[in-house]
């Protein structure tokens, strides 16, 4: 695995907990929650920055944003009791089919 996938996860993951943070903010009036989604969105972008080395943007960007809105819905029907229907989850299939796709594309994952 080249090192671009390592940015990639990290950048997610950064995402991921920066999204997750957003609502403990108040709007940015707590300042400890605030400073998480300051920090993670500066690592995210950074680490995607990073990725960028290795895997082509298109790919990149489509993994990044398919995965990590797959994980705070994930989060959020985990942590504060969102509601997914039939829709919602067909909806995330659909995205995670179309991340897969993308990947397992040799002439979109080409450099």
């Amino acid at each position: 695995m080249s090192p671009g996938y390592l940015y990639l996860a990290v950048a997610i993951a950064a995402e991921v907990t920066a999204t997750s943070a957003l609502r403990s903010s108040e709007g940015f009036t707590r300042p400890i929650p605030s400073a998480i989604v300051a920090v993670g969105y500066g690592v995210a972008f950074y680490m995607l920055s990073l990725c960028l080395r290795d895997i082509p943007v298109g790919i990149a960007y489509a993994v990044w944003s398919g995965v990590g809105v797959l994980l705070v819905t994930l989060l959020a029907w985990w942590l504060h009791g969102q509601k997914l229907d039939a829709a919602a989850i067909a909806g995330l299939g659909l995205i995670i089919a179309g991340v897969v796709t993308l990947q397992l594309s040799t002439s979109v994952a080409a450099h």
